[in-house]
């Protein structure tokens, strides 16, 4: 018994010793080893170039198939701006204000009313296209959305595919609302720089 409590305590020193080296030796490239430089080329990332797009995002919150949908009500029915509400969307994003115009892809994701004193939303959504050259691609907006205002300006923070690394802004332009309903086209100018 004697000599096999020793041999473990023989490897506990080595196993000991061996990673004590390890660490003290380790040098500051090792601590970095989890990121290198990629050469963009690699990525398929070439100049960059400013693209234009105009799409027409519908809210139906209406009918036999809504494309948004409450999933969290107001705090309280008091509040005047509806403060706390969260609402899931699923809009066709078309080529013109008529939702039977082309349909280019859709915007997933949600809105919530974000501001207890004025009108406000928190935009979170990705723009995912269908059809023609980005179809598989999305680029995703997440932002403030003052929706009473004229024009309203959201950050472009990212997106997939030819979208990779994107950025920019876009604008969003009440086309249609109806009040009684919710029902609502919003007219929304992207400018976003890309690969």
């Amino acid at each position: 018994m004697a000599g096999i409590s020793s041999i473990s305590a023989v490897h506990f020193l080595t196993l000991s010793l061996f990673v004590f080296s390890a660490v003290a030796f380790a040098t500051p490239e090792d601590e970095d080893s989890f990121v290198r430089s990629v050469d963009r080329k690699l990525l398929g990332l070439r100049k960059q170039k400013l693209s234009h797009f105009r799409l027409y995002w519908h809210d139906t919150l209406t009918g036999k198939n809504p494309s948004s949908v409450r999933i969290v009500p107001p705090v309280s029915n008091s509040s005047t701006t509806g403060f706390g509400f969260v609402q899931m969307i699923d809009n066709a994003l078309t080529a013109g204000p008529d939702p039977r115009s082309k349909l280019w892809g859709r915007a997933e994701g949600f809105y919530a009313a974000a501001s207890q004193e004025n009108p406000g939303l928190l935009m979170a959504m990705n723009f995912a296209f269908f059809s023609g050259k980005y179809n598989g691609s999305s680029l995703t907006i997440f932002g403030r959305n003052p929706f009473m205002e004229k024009v309203r300006e959201m950050p472009v923070i990212g997106g997939s595919g030819l979208f990779r690394f994107a950025r920019g802004y876009a604008e969003a332009r009440t086309s249609k609302i109806d009040f009684k309903t919710g029902d609502a086209v919003i007219e929304y100018n992207i400018y976003v720089l890309h690969y």
